[in-house]
């Protein structure tokens, strides 16, 4: 039987139970879980081994690549430039990025980047995965492209290049980069052990994220917009175990952090623009992402999606939550963070051994639904 680690507020230990039985069938090796309910952290636990061996522990510090649960960390940024007037979610692209009005791209708004409505899911130049660490090569050559469908029109997941396009976004406004903005502004007040662009020295914590399947279906047609999307470049999870791809600044999919430091700062959104005694944004401003974007079936994802600002909103598609007010987002192998506004909760969950598929899996939901159970 795992030993889990860390702390439970009485009332919450089914979520410790949950999150246990994880390990029994022997597939799961190192998570951890947090919960921030009610500006509290209520959960706070780890259990298992850094790599596939099991000959070392998940501690308390362990950090792991969390994929697009980082896109999370995105959206809290250009929703609070957009609370603070220096943005519209709402204005062209081009209003900020000149270079981006061309190949009819002018009608593209910062609302259809979040939303994944772009229509510049995957670039047209090929590329190698070290283009990856290049921001200013993976902006320019999305900036120069045409969309792959009407913008606007439908949802295809920009698994990749989200985080070009608005980082570019964010370093045209700010004049700082995604990475420095998020850590200066949220991290940094917060305490939160959080990085995009995780710096040489906090290498040594980080676990291996363990690959699961491929992106790619065997099935697909080649021509499709999913193969184009997710081959070029033709990524394998294992360049996350390369100091290149820590330290720069992909900020769709690099964040390293831990279920607690995803759950501070998540807990911003969920409890209306605060957390840790500051405000960071109004509370209209949280608001504001659940204007709704895009429903239905995800070009790319194949499967439904609802999308606000950015975040998956719960719905019939993905019931996360049994409240109307609750977002969240996950990362290729099993991360996930939830939001829930009615509930004042933030849940997340953070795994090194990647399952199947972008879509998630049942270990990030058994104890989230134990959660919910506790506070019934």
């Amino acid at each position: 039987m795992v030993t889990v680690h860390g702390k439970v507020k009485p009332g919450f230990e089914g979520v410790s139970e949950a999150f246990a039985n994880n390990f029994a069938d022997g597939f799961e090796v190192g998570a951890s879980v947090a919960v921030v309910y009610k500006g509290e952290m209520v959960v706070d636990i780890w259990a298992g081994h850094r790599e596939m061996e099991r000959t070392s522990d998940w501690q308390s510090d362990t950090l792991v690549n969390v994929w697009s649960t980082t896109k999370t960390m995105m959206f809290l940024t250009l929703l609070t430039l957009a609370d603070r007037g220096e943005i519209s979610l709402t204005d062209p692209v081009y209003k900020y990025w000149p270079e981006f009005k061309v190949n009819s791209k002018e009608g593209i708004e910062i609302r259809h980047l979040m939303a994944h409505t772009a229509g510049l899911s995957g670039w047209a130049e090929p590329m190698v995965p070290e283009d990856m660490y290049n921001h200013d090569k993976c902006a320019a050559v999305l900036g120069a492209q045409a969309p792959w469908w009407t913008p606007g029109s439908q949802s295809g997941y920009h698994a990749i290049t989200q985080g070009y396009l608005i980082g570019e976004v964010v370093k045209r406004v700010t004049g700082q980069s995604l990475g420095n903005f998020f850590r200066e502004n949220f991290a940094e007040p917060l305490g939160a052990d959080f990085h995009i662009g995780t710096a040489a020295e906090h290498h040594h914590r980080i676990t291996n994220v363990i690959p699961g399947v491929s992106l790619l279906d065997p099935t697909a047609q080649p021509d499709s917009i999913a193969v184009r999307t997710y081959s070029n470049p033709k990524l394998d999870a294992r360049i996350a175990w390369t100091p290149e791809w820590r330290q720069c600044e992909s900020p769709a999919a690099n964040g390293h952090g831990n279920a607690r430091s995803v759950a501070q700062v998540q807990s911003i959104i969920s409890h209306g623009g605060e957390a840790g005694g500051k405000r960071f944004l109004s509370a209209a401003g949280v608001e504001a992402l659940f204007t709704e974007q895009m429903s239905g079936q995800d070009l790319i994802l194949g499967v439904p999606m609802k999308f606000g600002m950015g975040y998956g909103l719960n719905s019939e598609f993905t019931p996360l939550s049994p409240n109307a007010r609750a977002c969240f987002w996950g990362g290729w192998g099993g991360s996930l963070v939830v939001n829930d506004l009615d509930a004042g909760l933030t849940y997340a969950y953070v795994m090194n051994r990647m399952g199947q598929g972008t879509t998630g899996d049942m270990r990030a939901a058994l104890p989230l639904m134990a959660t919910f159970g506790a506070i019934a």
